[in-house]
């Protein structure tokens, strides 16, 4: 696992000097540690990228190159330096992450011809480019985000893995394209603008996240998942490779036991190859299904106890603990666990500068402890994120679900039901059934997009209206804040809504969230964690399968459930399902409430033209005297208003700050 940051310039007063290069590097050492390298072209020896400069005068022309990477040494840790060529160096490569089937393509290429002289998955890469073309990545069984300089070709190639795993940011502008893992190193470079992105600004407090391809300063994009990039003669060009198949369905097979055996294959499969590495692994056990069925699959392909990590809170509703033991204890694994007691104040600075755009996730924190507990252990960790996308395993699913029965049922007359519920009052408990129930049956009228929409959302279109400022609020009228949901569910319109809603949330909800919390927070202890359930063999088997053999009215994941009930406690099997985070409510109404005053009633804050102060003021009060929770609205506020202190008002420093400023 590494960083990566470089850029190519065909116009030579934007080059980027071997300074600025390490600068880049030095601002994501947090994700590579072991070893920093750094490669420029044109070199002495780059007879080929001339040879084509000269017969190919009318292009724009490459005039540099500089590539960069930071290792974190999990394959062959002695060697397979980066940045890596080929056999005359023509072909360069830095990459960030792991191919799991490289031992296969490495036998492949050599039954090819090809010469190797490391044994790790970065030369493979390297060696697939060269037989196979753009096509390279079509064989690539992994996470990666990779850039390739082809001198010969005058050919630069960005790509990332198919579900988004990795990270990769950049900026194309006059006479260069800049690249990195992380935002904060394209921000190294002497004198590139940080304008922020208002647009932007509507989406996160919509999101939570700022979705792909966008970015929250302007000018700067981050790469799609599955996604292949070509830059030559000046034009970068990107085309999607892969999209998973719910547009090929397989209804032919319609119970558990058509799919039981196909998926234990699957998945199997997907969890031996990521147990390749050459330094210690473990995994992360929560005690819910997916972590323990992960677990339980290492613990059947090793011939030691696997070592597993929790970590618990004080608070009872965020402690997970005891259903990880009991997990343990099932599957014989060594287990480490731990009890913290997050210190907001000291996390937030480090959380603010790690995921480098506002990111309203609250979970990052704990996910930001249980990484730095693990990496005291091992380097590597299997995880058993994906699963809830993949096989229903949201609650929300079953609303989907339930809610869709009501929809034959006259407009007017669920807009009378839900105008009358709307009256009725609510709890201040966020997780209360209650409080679920009504915001339930208020949505009732609207559409099924749109009604998903209103659930997952943290400011929806009538509260970011009353929220934020009439100009900012303009933006909105222009182009709809949530435009990326309501673009993924017309991907695959053939498909039940349930399916279609998964689908929605693996192209944008998985990748923008939860794997940025968690790419960031595990690489933050330079720490590697892999996902089998992201396998893209996984994905699309999941694809394909019937929703009936997913999801019941009374049960979640059944065909993941009954396919490995052999590893699961009872009581997990029948466990509800507990979020992964921490009491931000009761935060916001003790020790953070001098906090919520200081920053976002500020006239830093207020005068930046983004928020109605009254209804800043309006959200503070009815959550510090718990007549309504606010929470998770307050600290998408608090996040983005201290990201902009660091990365707006000055230049973000190159390592983490420990205080707030």
């Amino acid at each position: 696992m590494c960083g990566i940051a470089g850029a190519l310039w065909w116009n030579p007063s934007r080059a980027i000097s071997a300074k600025t290069l390490q600068r880049m590097t030095d601002s994501i050492r947090h994700r590579g540690p072991d070893a920093d390298g750094h490669y420029f072209w044109p070199t002495p020896d780059s007879n080929a990228g001339r040879d084509f400069l000269a017969r190919n005068s009318a292009t724009p022309q490459v005039t540099g190159v500089a590539l960069g990477h930071r290792r974190l040494s999990i394959i062959d840790v002695a060697g397979s330096p980066q940045p890596q060529g080929n056999e005359d160096n023509t072909v360069q490569i830095v990459f960030n992450g792991e191919i799991y089937n490289y031992l296969e393509l490495r036998t492949e290429l050599l039954n090819a011809g090809h010469q190797f002289r490391t044994e790790g998955d970065t030369e493979v890469i390297v060696h697939l480019y060269e037989q196979y073309g753009l096509d390279f990545v079509q064989h690539l069984r992994g996470m990666f985000a990779l850039v390739i300089w082809d001198a010969g070709r005058q050919r630069l190639v960005l790509a990332r893995d198919r579900a988004g795993k990795k990270p990769f940011y950049y900026r194309i502008e006059d006479g260069r394209l800049a690249f990195a893992s992380e935002l904060k190193a394209l921000l190294q470079i002497p004198n590139i603008p940080r304008t922020l992105n208002r647009q932007a600004v509507l989406q996160f407090l919509t999101l939570q996240y700022v979705p792909h391809p966008h970015c929250i300063l302007e000018g700067f994009s981050k790469l799609p998942p599955a996604t292949l990039g070509v830059l030559e003669n000046g034009q970068l060009n990107l085309h999607t490779y892969w999209s998973p198949p719910y547009d090929q369905p397989d209804f032919s097979r319609s119970t558990v036991d058509d799919w039981r055996e196909e998926l234990d294959a699957t998945l199997s499969e997907a969890v031996r190859l990521r147990l390749r590495s050459d330094v210690p692994l473990g995994a992360f056990l929560s005690g819910g299904i997916d972590s323990t069925v992960i677990c339980g699959l290492m613990q059947t392909q090793l011939d030691r106890p696997v070592q597993t990590f929790s970590i618990g809170f004080p608070v009872a509703a965020f402690d997970e603990r005891a259903f990880a033991r009991q997990a343990s204890q099932h599957l014989g694994t060594e287990h480490h666990e731990a009890v913290v007691t997050p210190d907001a104040l000291s996390i937030l600075p480090q959380l603010i500068w790690h995921y480098d755009e506002p990111f309203g996730d609250s979970s990052a924190i704990p996910t930001m402890y249980l990484s730095r507990m693990t990496r005291e252990h091992v380097t590597v960790a299997l995880t058993g994120d994906a699963g809830d996308e993949l096989f229903c395993g949201y609650e929300r699913y079953r609303a989907v679900k339930l809610t869709g029965m009501t929809d034959f049922v006259p407009k007017w007359a669920r807009r009378l039901a839900s105008s009358v519920i709307s009256r009725l009052p609510s709890s201040v408990e966020h997780r209360s059934f209650r409080r679920r129930l009504k915001r339930l049956l208020e949505s009732l009228a609207q559409d099924p997009e749109r009604r998903y929409l209103n659930w997952i959302t943290i400011f929806n279109s009538t509260r970011l209206e009353w929220l934020v400022t009439p100009e900012l609020w303009a933006l909105a009228l222009n182009e709809d804040p949530a435009n990326c949901i309501f673009d993924a569910y017309r991907k695959f319109p053939d498909r039940d809504f349930v399916t279609r809603t998964t689908a929605t949330d693996l192209q944008t909800y998985l990748p923008c969230d939860i794997l940025t919390k968690v790419d960031i927070a595990s690489m933050a202890a330079s720490l590697e964690c892999r996902c089998p359930l992201l396998d893209h063999k996984v994905i699309e088997l999941s694809a394909r399968m019937p929703i009936e053999v997913k999801q019941t009215m009374k049960q979640s994941k059944k065909v993941l459930m009954e396919t490995f009930r052999r590893l699961i406690p009872a009581d997990i099997q029948t466990r509800k399902k507990m979020g992964f985070g921490v009491p931000i409510d009761h935060w916001f109404r003790a020790e953070l409430k001098p906090l919520l005053h200081d920053i976002l009633l500020s006239r830093r804050c207020l005068d930046r033209g983004l928020l109605n102060e009254q209804s800043v003021r309006q959200l503070i009060e009815e959550h510090t005297s718990s007549r309504v929770d606010h929470a998770y609205r307050l600290w998408n506020l608090l996040c983005l208003e201290l990201w902009q202190r660091m990365y707006l008002d000055v230049p973000p420093p190159i390592a983490a700050p420990t205080v707030l400023s």
